[in-house]
């Protein structure tokens, strides 16, 4: 093992990560052959072979997972160090990953433009998905940070709140309730409902708001997307509840409307979290002081697309805590 470079164990990890030669070889710019033949010496050094093809899925053998773990810590040990220098040079930069959940994307990638100007060394991965993938990055570990809307019970991590998150009831502005006021939740479970896919915040959070009240929605239609569901909304197909941060930035102007409804908003936060007793990176740290800013940042921008003159979603909370199983 000692005669084994890092290149070596850059394409094993490569390979581990796609499950395939070939995307290996693309991600590091290197020819099929030379990929094989860098797997080749490093099984050499090992004495025992990493991977074993059944059909045409590569899976690791034990000794290739045990690799694997070591490696992992070996770059994360060298990424760490590198953003340490930099950082001892009075520069910031390294790599950010990010995973965020599907509402998000309406807010995240602004404040990632602006982190990026002001630190343009920093390169940043982001992965946007649905609540269930999220949560299992999270207890994979598989990234820095990661954005949503209720952190899990069932798995240890350290959660802040950065920035409210205020749940609305929309409806297409042609609805026979667009201009009433002080709707009642019972009134609302008479009409169709449009709901977001089962595990989603959103939803658990809408589910609980009518079961306090003793009501269940009829749900006409469960999507995937908020896009979606605004979509079919805009088709007359019903009403739903959704992030006030979904209008924020593409609503089609003048079609859509916030009913006034009895004990609506839903008053939630959006968190960042990380698995309890990880270490974070310098690039990571320095991510969580800019969010802190992030109600500032965005108020200017949503108050203007969304054409409302006071924007009391964006005022942030900063409670801190740890969610164990």
């Amino acid at each position: 093992m000692r005669h084994s470079t890092l290149r070596q164990l850059e394409v094993f990890e490569a390979i581990v990560r796609y499950g395939s030669y070939t995307r290996a070889a693309e991600e590091l710019f290197l020819t099929q052959p030379t990929v094989s033949m860098q797997i080749k010496k490093l099984t050499d050094a090992v004495g025992l072979p990493l991977f074993e093809q059944i059909g045409k899925k590569i899976y690791l053998t034990d000794a290739g997972k045990e690799l694997h773990e070591m490696n992992q810590d070996i770059f994360k040990r060298f990424e760490r160090f590198e953003m340490i220098a930099a950082d001892m040079k009075g520069m910031k930069t390294g790599k950010l990953r990010l995973a965020v959940v599907t509402t998000a994307k309406y807010f995240v990638p602004r404040l990632l433009g602006m982190f990026c100007r002001q630190y343009p060394g920093i390169e940043v991965s982001l992965k946007v998905s649905n609540r269930a993938h999220i949560l299992e990055r999270l207890a994979n570990n598989q990234d820095d940070l990661y954005i949503l809307g209720q952190p899990p019970k069932e798995i240890d991590v350290i959660a802040e709140t950065f920035l409210k998150n205020q749940l609305v009831a929309l409806a297409s502005v042609e609805h026979p309730l667009a201009n009433e006021k002080g709707i009642t939740p019972k009134r609302i479970v008479k009409e169709p409902f449009l709901s977001r896919e089962s595990g989603s915040g959103t939803r658990i959070a809408t589910e609980r708001f009518f079961a306090d009240q003793g009501l269940k929605p009829k749900i006409r239609m469960e999507l995937g997307s908020n896009e979606a569901i605004k979509q079919a909304i805009l088709g007359g197909l019903g009403l739903s509840i959704l992030s006030h941060h979904t209008l924020a930035l593409d609503a089609p102007t003048g079609q859509l409307v916030v009913l006034d409804v009895k004990g609506l908003p839903i008053n939630r936060h959006w968190y960042y979290a990380y698995p309890a007793g990880k270490q974070l990176s310098v690039v990571a740290q320095v991510f969580l002081e800019y969010l802190q800013q992030a109600p500032q940042l965005l108020v200017d921008i949503s108050c203007h697309y969304a054409n409302i003159g006071h924007c009391p979603l964006l005022t942030s909370g900063n409670k801190k805590s740890s969610y164990q199983s």
